[in-house]
């Protein structure tokens, strides 16, 4: 069974929303489906009001995406748990631990999420601006799991590879190839896919016999863009 290990932050004296708000939005994410507990008790856990900008604290535990500049979002709560439960629900994490790249740091939240229940998480942001306070962030609360790069994260992070799984959070036409091939056998890949008008969810996996896919439900993303931006 996987716990909470890593990246339990310090949050004391950091002004942390009620736990009543926390406790409703892990009861609403569970009337629509999310069913492991250890995901829920991350969502419960992260506080996630500290990821975003202090103006928009307030409504940091409701079921909602929200700007955190750059034209970027953090997550509507919901889809970093579906996500999340999908990803571990892999072969490769029947046991714990485990090794995560995400595509697409944002404020940090799902890298966070996924702090305290896989071993190590691997993070690349291509906006440098966005990617500098995240930094600062994340080692200011604590995630020692956590280590993230500024790069095009279309090509992944190869010399780190391969890696049991993959969450891509920026939406894409097709997934590179770069990426399939970091990921281990019995690895998963989930990414939203398509037009911004059109996108499904999609889990990829890396099995002996090549890569099956199963389609997780329409979502909505920004588009993930090549390069890097200072």
């Amino acid at each position: 069974m996987m716990s909470l290990r890593h990246g339990q932050p310090d949050t004391a004296g950091l002004g942390m929303t009620s736990q009543r708000a926390r406790d409703r939005l892990v009861d609403d994410l569970r009337a629509k489906g999310i069913a492991d507990a250890h995901v829920l008790d991350a969502i419960r856990t992260v506080p996630r009001h500290l990821f975003i900008d202090e103006a928009l604290a307030s409504r940091a535990y409701e079921n909602t995406a929200l700007p955190i500049g750059c034209g970027q979002t953090i997550s509507q709560p919901w889809v970093v748990a579906r996500m999340t439960e999908v990803l571990l629900a892999g072969p490769n994490f029947a046991n714990g631990g485990g090794k995560v790249l995400e595509i697409g740091t944002g404020s940090g939240y799902q890298a966070a999420v996924l702090s305290g229940l896989v071993d190590q998480v691997y993070s690349i942001e291509r906006i440098d601006e966005l990617l500098r306070p995240t930094r600062r962030r994340l080692r200011k609360l604590g995630y020692g799991n956590i280590r993230v790069r500024h790069d095009d994260g279309r090509i992944g992070w190869p010399e780190l590879a391969p890696f049991d799984g993959i969450l891509v959070t920026a939406a894409t036409a097709r997934i590179e190839p770069a990426l399939l091939d970091q990921l281990a056998e019995g690895g998963r890949l989930i990414a939203p896919v398509g037009p911004s008008s059109q996108q499904e969810l999609v889990c990829y996996q890396r099995d002996a016999d090549g890569i099956t896919e199963s389609n997780l439900g329409a979502v909505l993303f920004v588009p993930l863009l090549s390069g890097t931006v200072r």
